[in-house]
């Protein structure tokens, strides 16, 4: 079956980058326009009052340079998931979401934590992780173009710098992981030869006829008949020298 019908560029790969930009960049403008502060809908970990940060913070961040830097590479991995993995895209942001949240508030230091840098994690998370699961070769290379570009993020899901959410990186990248190994997705069979099909039959190859059954190259029955070579005949081509001489 073709790759295409695996691999599919739909309006979604567009799309769903595109609202989750204008999501991050709405909330933060209208910040700014009303000069409100809605930090306090983060996750604040540990009290009821905070879990309704799960859905929130996502959208919330305290400065532009904060928002510029997870902007691309939401827009980057979200369309990775949606053209890669379409029909478990939504769950994996639904449930990611989920997940890496309640992991935030429950481990999460007393403050409040915003941003969409958790999704930013869970989706790199996932996409390495399922494509090496897979091993599908096209998956592979995304999985490694994804090391390539992100991997330098792996420190931060560790307390290496103040004034980071590291819980919420942290519980984004076991998200990811989690779902990559249970969440299952169509992807294309592996393409087979002829000589891998259990109905094969080595007797009717040509090419493995020439061959015997320790691998030694023995020809076919038209190469064993004998070449004739074509006789050459050399002619000479003198001249008598004339034994009458002047002097």
């Amino acid at each position: 079956m073709s790759e295409n019908l695996y691999f599919k560029f739909t309006n979604a790969v567009v799309i769903a980058p595109l609202v989750a930009i204008l999501s991050i960049w709405t909330v933060f403008m209208i910040e700014i326009r009303f000069q409100v502060n809605l930090n306090e809908y983060g996750i604040y970990p540990h009290k009821i009052s905070g879990l309704p940060g799960i859905i929130f913070s996502p959208f919330i961040h305290g400065s532009v340079e904060h928002l510029y830097n997870n902007t691309i590479p939401l827009a980057i991995l979200t369309a990775g998931l949606f053209y890669f993995y379409r029909s478990i895209s939504y769950r994996v942001l639904l449930i990611g979401l989920l997940v890496s949240g309640l992991f935030t508030w429950t481990i999460g230091r007393p403050s409040y934590h915003i941003g969409a840098s958790g999704i930013i994690y869970l989706l790199a998370s996932f996409i390495f992780f399922k494509g090496i699961f897979t091993k599908h070769y096209r998956l592979v290379a995304l999985s490694l173009i994804v090391v390539f570009i992100y991997g330098s993020m792996l420190w931060y899901i560790f307390p290496v710098e103040d004034g980071i959410s590291w819980e919420g990186h942290l519980g984004g990248f076991l998200a990811g992981l989690a779902l990559a190994f249970f969440l299952k997705t169509d992807i294309p069979p592996p393409k087979k030869y002829a000589w891998e099909h259990d109905d094969y039959n080595e007797d009717a190859d040509e090419f493995l006829r020439q061959f015997d059954a320790d691998g030694n190259f023995v020809g076919t029955p038209e190469e064993e008949v004998p070449i004739e070579k074509p006789s050459i005949k050399i002619i000479y081509d003198f001249k008598k020298e004339n034994s009458d001489e002047n002097d």
